[in-house]
């Protein structure tokens, strides 16, 4: 069982950057792939990020690609997500999700095949 808790959400101007931090709770980390995914009201919620349990491998799709950079601290049981250029339509309510994974370089980007979600943290991008 993996507990996840997210911080770091807050209200930024269109432009700015957010820090968003995701730290487990349970045992062998470093066997779970990590990911972030967000979702506004009458959206699905999509995936913003990936990350291998090695490290080695990432996924982006294309709306925040070359502005969101997902990393992970196996030592100190954290992924984070660094968004930078923010735009309004990135609002939204961003999870952590994790996934035991048996291939190191595991990135998939289907929500409903991740297992372990966290509560959300609320992203709120102005113009």
């Amino acid at each position: 069982q993996v507990q996840l808790v997210e911080s770091g959400g807050g209200l930024v101007q269109a432009g700015g950057s957010l820090r968003l931090s995701c730290v487990a709770s349970g045992r062998s980390f470093s066997t779970y792939a990590m990911g972030w995914f967000r979702q506004s009201p009458g959206t699905q919620r999509e995936s913003v990020g990936v990350i291998s349990s090695s490290g080695g491998s990432t996924f982006y799709p294309d709306s925040v690609k070359s502005r969101f950079a997902i990393s992970r601290d196996n030592g100190k049981n954290t992924v984070y997500l660094q968004m930078n250029s923010l735009k309004p339509e990135d609002t939204a309510v961003y999870y952590c999700a994790a996934r035991l994974v048996y291939r190191s370089d595991y990135v998939g980007s289907k929500s409903s095949d991740w297992t372990y979600w966290g509560q959300g943290t609320q992203v709120t991008v102005s113009s």
